[in-house]
């Protein structure tokens, strides 16, 4: 049988041409982090088990996160149960640059495939370990996903209203962090290898993310041992700060919390006679009565749009914005400005709009992506690529250790 060989966009000139990513991770914190490698221009594999990443089998959103965070990758569906698989997998390492993934502590281990195995057969290798709790700690074991490190980090107990529950935010927030603070791990050991030549094991946890991602409230904590508490919108010792408005046809939120800028807001809507009563006068007064004082912003800023309201205020130096859904996001001009929203590159030419990596290289064009793979899409191209003769590939494919589509098969017969 002929393979026939996979599309993938090219990404020649891209600050990653050349560097090759094998990916064993499913949902988004690892996937999406090697995502980024694949938009920077890397080779990424995605080795998945035959039933597929477990986001393929979870409904919509996990069609999303497939959508969203697999995008220029090719798919191998290997049998990593079988001793065939688990050796493919690892010839499949010999040559990589970069190993990513995210199973619990010690299952790659118990596959043959953990960091010591593939650092013994590519010394050069940058491998990466995503873990809920860490690797060293008693929750070691533990199944770790965004919502339970969004509750034991602290992130829960500091988000709702102030007299309601404790509320997740509302996106895997910790999840994407941890992508992103995983590709820059990734991208620094790199940097270290063309300086010394040696690979790397890095470790990084959604615990420890997301404590990161807290690390101011953390500092004030550490430094005054006052809890931060919930209190809806607003930050906890300034006013207005944060604080959300309502206008005639939505919601604004602006800060105006230095005396300039409190001063210029008091002029704005006529009411400088705030300077002076002492439940404004400064920003411990203002924090004290910030309910008063919002009902006050309030009924000056109601009878006005939301967008000439961002205009009035935005001109006149006061930090505003409008609170947009999504469709309204799609609409702003800003952000059609930035060109996050980009075309894949479909074969039929129907290209659908995606999210791109949110910043540009000055002189390099920015990547387009092919779609996400189906599940397998590139099993006979990536063990070809590996050195596995079609007889093999066949005879795997057969024999249920490795998957690849049906219509994938019979174009390259």
């Amino acid at each position: 049988m002929e393979i026939r060989p996979a599309r993938h966009a090219t990404q020649e000139g891209h600050p990653l041409h050349g560097i090759k990513v094998i990916d064993f991770g499913q949902y988004i914190a690892a996937p999406a982090a090697t995502a980024v490698l694949a938009e920077l221009g890397a080779e990424v594999v995605k080795v998945e088990p035959l039933y597929g990443d477990q986001a393929r089998r979870i409904g919509p959103f996990g069609d999303a996160m497939i959508r969203a965070y697999n995008r220029g990758k090719r798919s191998l569906a290997i049998d990593l149960r079988d001793e065939r698989g688990r050796r493919l997998a690892l010839q499949l390492t010999a040559d990589a640059d970069v190993v990513v993934q995210n199973m619990r502590p010690g299952a790659m281990e118990r596959l043959g495939l953990g960091p010591e195995a593939v650092r013994a057969v590519n010394p050069r290798a940058i491998y990466a370990s995503v873990t809920g709790f860490g690797m060293h700690g008693p929750s070691r074991n533990r199944a770790g996903l965004d919502i339970a490190a969004q509750a034991e980090s602290g992130i829960m107990s500091v988000t709702g209203e102030a007299d309601g529950g404790p509320l997740r935010v509302g996106l895997p927030v910790v999840d994407a962090s941890t992508a992103s603070s995983l590709a820059q791990a990734i991208l620094a050991a790199l940097f270290r290898r063309e300086r010394t030549g040696e690979g790397a094991e890095i470790e990084i946890s959604l615990l420890e993310v997301a404590i990161h991602l807290q690390a101011a409230n953390w500092e004030e904590y550490l430094g005054t041992g006052r809890e931060p508490r919930r209190m809806g919108n607003g930050q906890p010792t300034v006013a207005p700060a944060a604080d959300v408005i309502r206008t005639v046809d939505g919601h604004i939120v602006l800060s105006a919390y230095t005396d300039e800028h409190w001063g210029t807001l008091c002029r704005l809507i006529d009411r400088t006679d705030l300077l002076t009563d002492s439940r404004f006068d400064s920003n411990p007064a203002r924090v004290r009565n910030r309910s008063t004082l919002l009902q006050i912003l309030s009924d000056a800023l109601s009878t006005m749009s939301t967008e000439s309201c961002v205009k009035w205020l935005s001109d006149n130096g006061i930090v505003v914005g409008a609170v947009r859904g999504y469709a309204q996001v799609l609409e702003s001009g800003d952000v059609h400005a930035t060109g996050i929203f980009r075309t894949d590159a479909r074969e039929d030419g129907g290209g659908k709009e995606y999210v791109g990596l949110p910043y540009s290289i000055g002189g390099l064009p920015r990547s387009v992506s092919d779609p996400a793979p189906e599940l397998g899409e590139h099993s006979g191209a990536v063990l070809r690529d590996a050195g596995v003769d079609s007889a093999e590939i066949d005879a795997l494919i057969d024999a249920g250790i490795v998957a690849q589509p049906d219509a994938v098969r019979e174009a390259a017969v």
